[in-house]
């Protein structure tokens, strides 16, 4: 069983920045495909960014890219958000996530993975 254990989540003004961090138990995180989601109140969950388990691969939501950065450290077993240029539609709660998958593969929908964290709550102020 794995377990992913989210932190960072907090409120920041508008045009603040925030870096997520996710931690993993699984054995097999190195060949984890992962995944950032959110969902804000009264909305669906949705896709934010995944990374390859190499990290070689990265994908971003339209909505998200040029300000937030995915990346991972499979020597901490960790996985990062880095959040920048914060907007007050970026309030959710963002949820780590993952699944065994090697080789140069992003997954962007939420059944694709096997296993999620408990969600860290980010507050953006205007």
């Amino acid at each position: 069983q794995v377990q992913l254990v989210e932190s960072g989540g907090r409120m920041v003004q508008a045009g603040g920045s925030l870096r997520l961090s996710c931690v993993s138990s699984g054995s097999t995180f190195s060949s984890d495909a992962m995944g950032w989601f959110r969902q804000a109140p009264g909305k669906d969950r949705e896709f934010v960014a995944a990374i390859s388990w190499s990290g070689g691969n990265t994908h971003y939501a339209n909505s998200v890219k040029g300000r937030f950065t995915i990346s991972r450290d499979n020597a901490k077993n960790t996985v990062y958000l880095q959040m920048n240029s914060l907007k007050p539609e970026d309030t959710a709660v963002y949820y780590c996530a993952a699944t065994f998958t090697p080789g140069l593969v992003v997954l962007i929908n939420s059944y694709e993975y096997d296993y999620w964290g408990q969600g860290t709550q980010v507050t953006v102020s205007s």
